[in-house]
């Protein structure tokens, strides 16, 4: 039976409580993960040379790409579990988590061999040129060929660990990775370290996910008997229930991923004709922006298991006031972000490079990028409870929506008629349209969700 201390976190607690409970801790590791990527990008913008900058920006669509599995097996089988979990159903949550786990393991694997055999044409469609090259391929020969699979494995345990409530050890899971990474990037990076540069960075990296990973494995040990969470490979099977389950909500989700790694290459390459200054500057801005992105998304992961556990209880009013609570205390935050990167976008920028014309264009682009910002944090929302309550097809319309119908033409477009400076208003444009569209959407699943439980 499931044990009261996740009753009572589930169906009992208060909103706001069950929401800090989940919430916060899966915020706190995704504002730690912000700056594991801001490590790489701050201490090797230390070295002053926007070469190595350019290289771990121009790898980023690569390990972006690590998202789509992460999402495939992470988001598509913690929903599962999660649901089943509601449905007092256990055999199918350790057969779900063992699933998930397994076909990561996998799918790393195969990621890493792919980039590895295919790595000039890879580096091309990157926009790696002359000058760029050997930088991006020595920071991608530790986080892609030998990284990938610790990578995604740590991401995607987390996801299976926080999906019965245990959001505080998912949390530290994924923290003492990034931790880590953050005190080993000036000792590989530094010339007072091992000098290493972009590659130094890389490395660091793989080292702390593979920590990352450990803590996982001991976790569970620790806890077996008192854990859904299953690692038994006698649990692993293509059961169709359990396959189509996970993929319904986990296809969508790698197929958004895999189009936003699109969208950025797309962007790098539009950057990259600008020179190494401006591929370098939008960078660091991208990776600023991801302060608020990445607590927009930590607050949409971490109530993924409330939202999940009462749809398939059918408790309706709970589950409503959950998502309606999230959107407000998101907003509020967010929306307060996005004014101090609107008017102070220079003292940002130059927090990871003095160079005035990396300042320069970083300042214009995060003027246009934070623009987006609170329409992402609904869109962002929507998305999580599309794939909690299963419905899949919502969270792939979204992402087309997103990349190929909005994003993707935007930068086409904005950058004929406003050269370079344009790209940064590219997410405004579609996430605007989507968060119009995420509104009606929820508003039709709150609907349905109350007639059902009628």
């Amino acid at each position: 039976m499931i044990d009261e201390q996740k009753i009572n976190l589930f169906e009992r607690m208060p909103i706001p409580s069950a929401v800090a409970r989940l919430a916060i801790p899966t915020i706190l590791s995704s504002l730690v993960m912000v700056l594991y990527n801001l490590a790489d990008t701050y201490f090797v913008g230390m070295l002053q040379n926007p070469v190595q900058n350019a290289g771990v920006t121009l790898a980023a669509p690569v390990l972006l790409a690590f998202n789509a599995v992460n999402n495939l097996f992470g988001v598509g089988s913690s929903s599962m579990m999660s649901r089943a979990l509601g449905r007092r159903d256990f055999e199918t949550v350790s057969r779900s988590s063992a699933f998930g786990f397994y076909c990561a393991v996998t799918a790393g694997i195969l990621f890493s061999t792919m980039c590895t055999v295919f790595k000039e044409p890879l580096l091309t469609t990157l926009g790696a040129d002359e000058t760029t090259r050997e930088a991006t391929a020595q920071y991608m020969y530790w986080t892609v060929s030998f990284g990938a699979t610790p990578a995604i494995l740590n991401v995607v345990m987390a996801y299976l660990v926080r999906s019965e409530g245990a959001a505080l050890h998912a949390s530290i899971g994924t923290m003492s990775g990034c931790l880590l990474n953050i005190i080993l990037d000036p000792i590989f990076i530094l010339p007072w370290g091992l000098n290493m540069g972009a590659a130094g960075a890389g490395l660091a990296t793989f080292i702390s996910n593979c920590v990352a990973c450990l803590y996982f494995f001991v976790l569970l040990f620790v806890r077996r008997g008192r854990t859904y969470v299953c690692v038994d490979p006698r649990k692993f099977g293509l059961r169709r229930v359990i396959v189509l389950g996970v993929f319904a909500v986990g296809v969508p989700a790698a197929i958004q991923n895999l189009l936003n790694v699109t969208g950025m290459a797309i962007l790098h390459n539009f950057t990259s004709g600008y020179g190494a200054d401006a591929v370098a500057a939008m960078g660091i801005t991208q990776k600023i922006n991801m302060v608020p992105m990445y607590v927009s998304q930590g607050l949409s992961q971490g109530i993924m298991p409330l939202v999940s556990y009462n749809f398939a209880a059918g408790n309706a009013q709970r589950m409503k006031d959950t998502i309606k609570f999230t959107a407000r205390a998101a907003l509020s935050l967010i929306i307060t972000v996005s004014l101090m990167y609107f008017f102070a976008p220079g003292f940002f920028i130059s927090l990871f490079m003095k160079n005035e014309i990396i300042v320069e264009y970083g300042s214009h682009f995060l003027r246009g990028f934070c623009l987006g910002l609170p329409f992402l944090c609904i869109d962002f929302l929507a998305v999580g409870v599309f794939q909690a309550v299963g419905m899949g097809r919502f969270s792939l319309a979204f992402a087309i929506l997103r990349k190929i119908a909005l994003e993707i033409p935007a930068l086409f477009i904005l950058n004929h008629f406003f050269p370079l400076y344009g790209l940064a208003y590219a997410q405004f444009c579609a996430e605007f349209v989507l968060a119009i569209a995420a509104v009606f959407s929820l508003a039709y699943i709150f609907r349905k969700v109350e007639h059902s439980a009628a």
